[in-house]
């Protein structure tokens, strides 16, 4: 069947077990609970297929186009998935269903992981040296800064932003006062695992404290709060203080420039040294302890 034109076709329940439908137009098709186990589908168009509970175990899906497919309930355990476009996929939580999915192509060793949208990712960092470059440099100097950057405090990123940038860093900016689309706390989590160390303004805060509250704890990042003279911090940020040690203490300032100013002594180098003594606790060995060395107490 290669090269079928099968577009919005209905082939539920159908057994093309070990098909070759190479380059098969199946674009809007309902392939609901279809048996493609073994089948050959490279370079296929699957864009807005439904493929709920289908039978994929095995497939070649090389390069084929996923875009908008509802994979939930479809078993994809052993494809081949190399070159696959997996945006905006309908997909469940069930991981049993999508083992070692293949990342690479057939003439290549096989790396194999177990997530589609991952798939893409990990391919592109086998594959591309630039992009592990990116995330490299972005995981060394990346700096998040958080606050609410009012028209009053735009002076104070304004600084921030500079001076990091003056100094080799890579600002990554959210700001709480901007209307979002997405949930905020998922998108500050994802920006504070790329990051050297946070910067948070919690003068004023409306938005910050939630998500801080849901980063500080998950995350072993080095977060320097800073705060206006004269504003005190949200009640629940003195817990968040005690519990993690990553929290620094809380730089009062006056201004913008002032800030800057003294960037390096108290920003940038206590944060860098709080990484330094994180990074050595991680590598420590674990210690245990023996019953005999109590026997004679």
């Amino acid at each position: 069947m290669k090269g079928a034109k099968l577009q919005s076709a209905s082939l539920r329940g159908a057994c093309i077990s070990g098909g070759r439908l190479m380059e098969a137009d199946l674009r809007g098709a309902d392939l609901s609970g279809i048996d493609l186990q073994n089948a050959d589908l490279t370079g296929a168009n699957l864009a807005g297929a439904r493929l709920q509970d289908a039978r994929l175990q095995g497939s070649n899906l090389s390069r084929a186009n996923l875009v908008g497919a509802d994979l939930r309930g479809a078993n994809l355990c052993g494809c081949r998935v190399y070159g696959v476009s997996a945006w905006d996929v309908r997909i469940d939580d069930n991981e049993a269903l999508r083992r070692d999915l293949i990342v690479t192509p057939g003439e290549q060793a096989e790396v194999a992981v177990d997530n589609i949208e991952v798939a893409q990712f990990v391919y592109l960092l086998l594959t591309n040296p630039k992009i592990r470059g990116v995330i490299d440099t972005v995981c060394k100097k990346g700096v998040l800064i958080l606050g609410r950057f009012t028209a009053e405090r735009k002076a104070v990123l304004d600084a921030l932003r500079d001076g990091l940038r003056q100094r080799g860093y890579v600002p990554m900016i959210f700001d709480f006062d901007k209307p979002e689309q997405r949930d905020l706390t998922e998108t500050v989590k994802t920006l504070a695992g790329l990051s050297r160390f946070i910067i948070a303004d919690i003068t004023n805060p409306r938005s910050n404290p939630l998500e801080l509250q849901a980063t500080v704890p998950d995350y072993m990042v080095p977060l320097v709060p800073i705060i206006a003279e004269r504003e005190e911090p949200f009640p629940m940020f003195k817990d968040l203080w005690i519990k993690y040690n990553w929290v620094l203490d809380p730089l009062e300032y006056p201004d913008g420039q002032t800030l800057l100013k003294v960037l390096d002594a108290a920003i940038i180098t206590p944060a860098l040294k709080k990484h330094a003594e994180l990074l050595a606790a991680k590598a420590q060995d674990l210690r245990t302890r023996k019953v005999s060395d109590y026997a004679g107490e």
